[in-house]
């Protein structure tokens, strides 16, 4: 979650949805977004909308927060009511950050059970929390397992001491199998980001990072470029020259490599950046995202959508506690999205995934565009005369611009 807001239109006080938006909802499905916007320590990467601040007042101070939260969760369920949002239960919950497990476990428990309470949740239902290995302990994890979470994803980022360390991690290696084992132990499903590209990283060292993640047998892996955004710490680290900069062949080295040894172990891709064991076993929430189904995200700063609606919280939490306390929305602004951008953002999005896009649903130049992607390496021949578009290895490396050469006229 960006730490910078997109502008938009005013977003009105009683949070209600203009008509459109309940169109086709009874066939999509629905989720919850819980943003937990505090950190230990501030990564030097990160530009997401995070605070180290114990007590930031009123609200807004992390003993407070959970409560704030689920005012919103009431607010959004009387919201979705009065706009006329058919009764759905949640399929996906997921709560990230920040780090949501520097929250007691029981107060994510409660914001969990007000959300079932407003909304129900749909039989098989996942149910995530993010987490940094040194955030959790056996019995935090069994109580978020008892309260009704399915599944964790730790942020282990690096098995390299030196990489850990310009990243500004808090944890050790070896703290990693530790709380896989536990969380395995309560019967949560376990998901392991990584981050390849870190100013400092070898091949090498990234080779090891993967290979000690796999050795753990974890039913999910992210792996993600490292982007460094503009105001961050590492951003000016870069530019005063005391770290190297990023570089796109070693970015392509370390996917290509990525892929290659997560896929030996056992887990296959189903989007650009992410593998699971199982089909069953994918993060349904991000799918959710990506396939452009309907979700309301609780926080500041955190951003909605409901039937091509879009809207986004003020990022303080201050603000955003002080508009709930006063029976207001949180929203800062929003936007009603035309067919035209939905369809654009379809493309972006579906593109990336391994179930493919459509060829019949993209325009003229998007399907003239086929043939020379099938030349170039990016798209697999057999899947595209079969009319689905689904990316090679090469095409991932170059999915932006495999989506620029599809995109409708």
């Amino acid at each position: 979650m960006p730490s910078v807001l997109p502008l938009g239109d005013p977003a009105p006080s009683d949070g209600h949805l203009p008509a459109q938006a309940a169109d086709g909802a009874a066939d999509r499905g629905f989720g919850l977004y819980v943003h937990i916007p505090f950190c230990a320590v501030r990564c030097g990467y990160c530009d997401f909308n995070t605070y180290t601040a114990t007590e930031l007042g009123g609200g807004a101070s992390q003993d407070a927060y959970a409560s704030t939260a689920i005012a919103e969760v009431e607010f959004a369920g009387a919201a979705l009511t009065a706009s006329g949002l058919p009764e759905r239960r949640l399929q996906t919950v997921f709560f990230g950050g920040g780090t949501p497990t520097l929250l007691p476990a029981a107060d994510l428990a409660r914001i969990l059970a007000a959300a079932v309470e407003e909304w129900g949740l749909a039989p098989g239902a996942e149910v995530t929390t993010e987490a940094n290995p040194d955030s959790v302990t056996p019995q935090s994890l069994q109580l978020l397992a008892d309260a009704g979470f399915t599944r964790v994803s730790f942020g282990m980022q690096s098995a390299v001491p030196h990489v850990l360390k310009v990243l500004d991690r808090t944890h050790t290696p070896s703290r990693v199998p530790q709380v896989v084992e536990w969380a395995r132990a309560a019967g949560l499903s376990v998901s392991l980001d990584l981050i390849y590209g870190t100013p400092g990283e070898s091949l090498e060292d990234w080779r090891y990072s993967l290979e000690t993640a796999l050795s753990y047998q974890p039913d999910h892996i992210s792996a993600y470029a490292l982007i460094v955004e503009a105001g961050t710490k590492l951003a000016a680290q870069i530019r005063r020259g005391e770290v190297p900069g990023i570089d796109d062949d070693d970015h392509a080295a370390k996917y290509e490599l990525a892929d290659e040894l997560i896929t030996a172990s056992g887990l296959a891709w189903y989007e650009v950046s992410n593998w699971s064991r199982t089909p069953g076993q994918a993060c349904r929430h991000n799918l959710a995202y990506w396939r452009g189904d309907d979700w309301w995200g609780v926080g500041p700063g955190a951003h909605s959508h409901v039937g091509g609606v879009r809207w986004w919280n003020v990022k303080h939490p201050t603000a955003y506690a002080g508009r709930l306390a006063s029976g207001a929305s949180p929203a800062a602004g929003r936007e009603t999205l035309d067919a035209e951008t939905r369809n654009v953002e379809r493309v972006m999005l579906e593109a990336r995934l391994s179930s493919g896009l459509a060829v019949e649903s993209l325009g003229t130049s998007g399907r003239h565009a086929v043939a020379g992607l099938i030349a170039d390496g990016l798209v697999d021949p057999a899947a595209a005369f079969k009319g689905n578009l689904v990316l090679t290895l090469k095409g991932r490396l170059l999915a932006d611009a495999v989506v620029r050469r599809i995109l409708p006229d």
